[in-house]
């Protein structure tokens, strides 16, 4: 596995990890709770955006 397939499978899990968090706060917590969940998920997809944008270029 190169740097690419690393940073591809990270992203893949970022984004997984992103839509969990958001479903749970918008369909498990419905308090002010669940808005932590949604705004960590949103951190999660930046995140996996940010990977996304490195591929190739590490």
């Amino acid at each position: 596995m190169n740097k690419n397939t690393v940073l591809g499978w990270a992203t893949f899990i970022m984004v997984l990890m992103g839509l969990l968090l958001i479903g749970l706060g918008a369909f498990r917590y419905s308090d002010v709770s669940g808005w932590g969940f949604v705004a960590v998920g949103v951190g999660f997809f930046a995140n996996a955006w940010v990977f996304n944008a490195l591929k190739g270029r590490v």
